[in-house]
């Protein structure tokens, strides 16, 4: 595994790699389970893999929330290196950003709902960091070579970054993975390391309410009851396309943990 600690270090080393297959995980480090199920299935399906660790600071729209983001570089290493990852890129603030953030990618419809309501100015952080990595990590032009891995559990996002590839022509095809979950059902998330051991043991109930509940009210009065503040719980389809099946997505805050998922609906 090569660790490139500069953009100019990948670049030079991705010269080799012209003609071979790509598979790509965007992260924030900090990886569990569900990031290692990405690194998985990107080495099981493409030749050579490529994973990004850096902590965003244009989604962040809590200055405190960025400061108590998790940092376990050496650990995340450990979990590539185990994964057989080819290739690491750390790039740095200043690199990313040489503009200072004044040139963003911006979209007006799906961000503007649930996440992107109660976060102004997230989804443009997240789409902007995308659309960088996405150049810095391209090897080719064809989309079939080259292959971006995202979880379901941030749907939106998913949602949001696929409505970017398409609008934009990237060469790249944005594969969608299961939510991977613990045993008790919670999705599998950062932030679940901030939850006491009490709220950790109220916290499954959320995906029960969501799977359970005849409808989103239910969900929230059923949730409400046990302790969650709800930051929203909605049934809809996100996109433009036809094809956009129905979901019932939640962000619920436990303490001040806000924890957030989403299940298809039948």
């Amino acid at each position: 595994m090569i660790v490139h600690r500069s953009i100019a270090a990948w670049s030079a080393a991705k010269r080799s790699l012209v003609g071979t297959s790509l598979g790509f995980v965007p992260t924030m480090g900090h990886l569990h389970a569900g990031h290692a199920a990405l690194l998985a299935r990107a080495r099981q399906e493409c030749g050579t893999t490529l994973l990004s660790i850096f902590v965003n600071p244009t989604q962040f729209d809590d200055p405190t929330d960025l400061e108590r983001y998790p940092r376990t570089l050496e650990a995340d290493l450990a979990i590539a290196r185990s994964a057989g990852i080819d290739h690491v890129l750390l790039p740095t603030t200043a690199e990313l950003y040489p503009d200072a953030y004044t040139y963003k990618v911006q979209e007006s419809a799906v961000s503007t709902v649930l996440c992107g309501a109660s976060r102004p100015g997230h989804f443009d952080g997240v789409l902007t960091v995308v659309m960088k990595l996405l150049q810095i990590a391209q090897i080719g032009v064809d989309p079939a070579q080259q292959r971006l891995y995202m979880g379901e559990k941030d749907h939106q996002q998913l949602t949001l970054v696929r409505g970017m590839v398409e609008a934009f022509f990237l060469p790249w095809t944005v594969i969608g993975c299961p939510t991977v979950r613990e045993t008790d059902g919670l999705a599998m998330s950062s932030r679940n390391s901030r939850l006491t051991a009490e709220q950790r043991r109220l916290a499954p109930q959320l995906v029960r309410a969501l799977r359970e509940s005849p409808d989103a009210a239910t969900a929230r009065t059923t949730l409400e009851a046990a302790g969650f503040r709800i930051d929203y719980l909605e049934d809809r389809a996100l996109g433009t396309s036809h094809a956009a099946a129905s979901r019932r997505y939640i962000a619920a805050f436990l303490g001040e943990t806000r924890l957030i998922d989403n299940v298809a609906l039948d």
